[in-house]
């Protein structure tokens, strides 16, 4: 029990505030339907560009987003860790909270099942 209270928690911690910002979900959302440049997320998701640019570097270094180049564009798509994890919290917001439906979402109460 002493172990696991003292295992340092900091990563966990990181991701969900990476997590907890809706324009980072929004996103994440957006790349789950398709790979994405800047000036297209800019449209999407109703973010100025460099408030945008500023999510994707928080998204990229907790390993939600990455990005390939593509000709003069930079392409941001989800990582296999951020699809998994987007559709672990699809999973439960669809069965719990309708999530499809664009209700409120409660990070805390994801920290409590994704285990689950």
């Amino acid at each position: 029990m002493h172990t696991a209270i003292s295992e340092d928690v900091e990563e966990i911690v990181s991701l969900f505030k990476v997590l907890a910002d809706p324009p980072r979900l929004r996103i994440l959302r957006a790349l789950e339907v398709q790979s994405l440049c800047v000036c297209v997320l800019v449209e999407c998701t109703d973010q100025k560009h460099s408030a945008l640019s500023y999510h994707l570097k928080l998204l990229k270094e907790a390993d939600q987003v990455d990005t390939r180049r593509e000709r003069s564009f930079q392409i941001h798509y989800l990582t296999e860790f951020g699809y998994l994890l987007l559709k672990h919290i699809e999973k439960y917001f669809e069965k719990n909270l309708n999530w499809k439906n664009g209700e409120e979402l409660y990070l805390f109460e994801i920290s409590l099942h994704l285990g689950a």
